[in-house]
């Protein structure tokens, strides 16, 4: 396994302030060409099948992983792509997208909170509560004496998680407004991908600079010891999966997962 530490590298520290112009979308330096990155993160790949398998047999742990980024960012196909050698019944991804009526009638962390995974469980968010600050802050859906409480909210509900057994990894896939273009355009020019594509999607590209801004200031208040934030380079999707393959396997390997011990001697079993 290639001894750089990609995780330290990407975490956002406690209070940091990270400016998103400023950071590379491309690569850190490193395994920086497929030919390099690819057999390594095969190598991941596997490991997380492994640990997973350990971690739902155990049943005692819980993973949360949060997912985001600026639209086309790739959260599907990096979810997708770790995740595609573990058993699906130990995994289970919930999608964020515009609350229903129901939801709207709860406080905002309601829908969050009946999903947060159980013992044994990786739960995944694709979006997520900080959507409830982000895209509500930018298309200012709600006045900012609303949105402003929610960075402490979320910190509160985010440690009393923690502190019921949860582990938290956030990651922001960080792509440049160029390859967003690209991808957007991608999905123009094949058809099956046209399900894919919302005119209003360039409404939010214009606010490209104001989501920027957004996410700065929930990684400066929100990244935690606790629920640490991770800003990983995303243009290069090879590159992508092998660097958040990298954090959550290196969160998971930290855990001290082993298969439960059973209470009978299998060596006295005598199977007829």
């Amino acid at each position: 396994m290639h001894p750089s530490n990609f995780r330290e590298r990407c975490l956002v520290k406690p209070g940091e302030r990270v400016s998103l112009q400023s950071l590379s979308t491309t690569t850190l330096g490193e395994l920086d060409t497929p030919e390099l990155a690819t057999p390594v993160f095969q190598e991941l790949r596997n490991r997380m099948s492994d640990l997973q398998r350990v971690f739902y047999a155990q049943g005692e742990r819980k993973l949360l992983l949060v997912m985001q980024a600026m639209d086309t960012g790739g959260k599907d196909g990096c979810v997708r792509k770790l995740f595609s050698r573990v058993d699906p019944q130990g995994v289970r991804v919930t999608p964020f997208k515009a609350p229903s009526k129901i939801e709207l009638a709860h406080d905002f962390l309601w829908r969050v909170h009946q999903v947060v995974p159980a013992k044994g469980e990786i739960a995944v968010f694709n979006r997520s509560h900080y959507e409830d600050i982000i895209a509500v802050r930018v298309k200012n859906l709600m006045p900012r004496e609303v949105w402003e409480k929610r960075y402490q909210h979320i910190v509160n509900f985010e440690q009393m998680l923690v502190d019921e057994g949860v582990t938290i990894v956030k990651i922001f896939l960080h792509i440049s407004k160029e390859e967003q273009k690209r991808r957007l355009q991608a999905r123009l020019d094949r058809p099956e991908k046209h399900w894919k594509f919302f005119p209003e999607d360039l409404e939010d590209r214009a606010r490209w600079d104001d989501f920027e801004l957004a996410y700065e200031d929930v990684f400066e208040r929100t990244s935690t010891e606790a629920a640490p934030w991770y800003v990983v380079p995303a243009d290069f999707k090879w590159y992508r999966d092998m660097v958040v393959s990298k954090i959550v396997t290196g969160v998971m390997d930290e855990m001290g997962l082993d298969y439960p011990k059973v209470t009978w001697d299998p060596s006295k079993i005598v199977i007829d």
